[in-house]
């Protein structure tokens, strides 16, 4: 079974390589990866899809909780959720195929967001499941290239009150986003 973890980390260099290579020395297997800023300046936010059992997760918990710049790790598997994937692909066309593919796309929710005499790149975000589909069907057509963002996900609902776990050693301030502190939000430290 695949699940669905959440993970917030200090956003400064080598925390993610650090990460990383603990889950690979542990043999950990990783469907996919993905980090970004959080709502919290100083904080990225990373998930990831771990393919195995119950035992399996939790020992990703447990041993992501030892990395001393992880503040929290959350398993969202079974709560209520918004998943969703971004993909991009570059499809060969040719004057017959382009309405075909453009018809595909609309159909699919997609957009076109680059055209080229000879190709398109459609951009298309939704479940893993309206993304492969889409994949299978202009895959007849010749995609030359793909490139995909993995699972994001967030908890349906409102959040739990403010509340803030933190390491003991390091703790995460919380601060409004306005558009004084959005371009500190918005920088990497390294991650």
């Amino acid at each position: 079974m695949k699940y669905t973890l959440v993970a917030w980390m200090r956003d400064k260099p080598g925390v993610l390589n650090r990460v990383s290579g603990m889950l690979r020395r542990r043999n950990f297997n990783i469907d996919s990866l993905q980090v970004s800023h959080s709502e919290t300046p100083g904080i990225s936010r990373m998930t990831f899809v771990v393919d195995g059992d119950e035992r399996v997760v939790d020992q990703v918990v447990k041993q992501m909780h030892k990395v001393i710049d992880v503040t929290r790790v959350e398993d969202i598997s079974e709560q209520p959720t918004i998943l969703r994937e971004l993909a991009l692909l570059r499809v060969r066309t040719t004057t017959e195929t382009r309405a075909e593919i453009m018809q595909f796309s609309e159909i699919y929710r997609a957009q076109i967001v680059d055209v080229s005499p000879d190709s398109l790149v459609v951009q298309i975000v939704g479940s893993e499941e309206k993304v492969d589909s889409l994949i299978e069907l202009l895959d007849r057509f010749g995609i030359e290239d793909m490139v995909r963002t993995g699972r994001v996900a967030l908890r349906r609902g409102t959040r739990e009150g403010n509340r803030q776990t933190a390491s003991s050693v390091w703790k995460a301030r919380s601060t409004p986003i306005t558009n004084g502190n959005r371009s500190e939000r918005e920088k990497t430290g390294g991650v």
